[in-house]
């Protein structure tokens, strides 16, 4: 196999050694717009170039060019949803370019092909979600991006808040939680043949039956707020969702039922999990569990807390029961001694906003 721009380590542990695997191949970046003019519309030299550049520099490149445009279309429309329109395609495109480059150069292997599959689904049920719920209408932003705004009364302040965090922290914590799959990538060219065994397929399974969980979950919360929608314009609950709410259920104005009984935010436990699970799965391989690539893993999980914290924050203050639901369901994880919800009637019907309720997805209320 011809020499490539990724490192020889003596160990499975070297794999994931920031040092050897990432800092040596940073100075492509560089070059690599010098190279990209120069091929300019060459097809076969611009797939030189691609082949000559790490994979995770290449990737770090787009990430950059990405997070650059965000920023200048947030700003020229003061609408900061630029980055939660792609943050269910880029980790996609970052697991797929990985397995795509390790196709091209020869390191054909199941792990990275079984990533790329489970991540396009991800991204498919994620974008289709936010799709459905009007997140690509023109104009649409996330509602949570006003009330930050509130907060921050310098336009200056909140233009540097934009840039380094929105568009930069943001973009860079898409890429960062597939960095799990590019240190794949050099176990693939410093192993050799892989061995695809039953904890390999354990792990890929496991992330299906994540995205499995979040599907229900989204269905469950969208057949309740259409069941909502309708009871708030014609005091009816339609055939279709008889079965499933009652008046009491739709007066409470939030979801309590199914996966909902038992988490406050089945779909955030699940995403969670999807990302948690491929860090994992490196981890294993590998044989160390402590690594630069559980950086993004631990982003994702914070802006999690962070960004659930002030959704709910927002909904109890429209929802006079919500508090007691917190009390008695788990924000992420059940509470396994809690005693059943008991159904009771709301009095005064109460209107809401369908994207105002803690039917968020992902970060981005996808």
């Amino acid at each position: 196999m011809a020499s490539l721009p990724l490192p020889r380590v003596e160990s499975l542990v070297d794999c994931t050694s920031f040092k050897l695997t990432v800092l040596p191949y940073l100075a492509q970046l560089q070059w690599l717009p010098a190279s990209l003019r120069e091929a300019g519309r060459d097809v076969a030299s611009l797939k030189a170039v691609y082949i000559a550049t790490n994979p995770l520099v290449s990737a770090l490149a787009l990430g950059a060019c990405f997070a650059v445009l965000f920023f200048l279309a947030a700003e020229i429309n003061r609408n900061y949803s630029q980055v939660d329109r792609f943050w269910s395609i880029l980790p996609a495109v970052y697991n797929v370019h990985f397995a795509a480059w390790a196709r091209l150069v020869g390191l054909r292997t199941q792990t990275l092909d079984s990533i790329a599959v489970v991540t396009v689904l991800w991204s498919v049920r994620l974008t289709f979600n936010y799709w459905r719920k009007g997140g690509y209408q023109i104009g649409s932003e996330d509602y949570r991006w006003q009330i930050v705004r509130s907060k921050v009364n310098s336009t200056f302040l909140f233009t540097i808040f934009n840039f380094s965090f929105i568009a930069a922290a943001q973009s860079l914590l898409l890429l960062l939680i597939t960095a799990p799959t590019y240190v794949f990538v050099v176990v693939a060219y410093n192993q050799g043949a892989e061995t695809f065994g039953l904890p390999d397929l354990a792990f890929s399974r496991a992330v299906f039956f994540f995205l499995i969980i979040e599907y229900l979950a989204d269905q469950q919360q969208w057949n309740f707020q259409a069941a909502k929608r309708e009871y708030l314009d014609q005091a009816r609950i339609s055939e279709q969702y008889k079965d499933q709410f009652s008046f009491e259920d739709l007066e409470r104005g939030f979801v309590v039922s199914g996966l909902w009984a038992w988490s406050r935010h089945p779909n955030f436990v699940a995403e969670q999990a999807v990302w948690l699970t491929l860090y994992l799965w490196t981890c294993y391989r590998t044989e160390t569990y402590v690594q630069w690539a559980g950086l993004g893993v631990v982003g994702y999980l914070l802006i999690f807390q962070g960004s659930t914290r002030l959704t709910e924050s927002i909904t109890a203050g429209k929802y006079s029961e919500y508090s007691e639901y917190q009390a008695r369901v788990g924000r992420f994880l059940p509470r396994l001694s809690a005693e059943a919800k008991v159904t009771k009637g709301a009095g005064k019907k109460k209107a809401a906003l369908p994207t105002e309720q803690p039917d968020a997805e992902g970060k981005k209320s996808k």
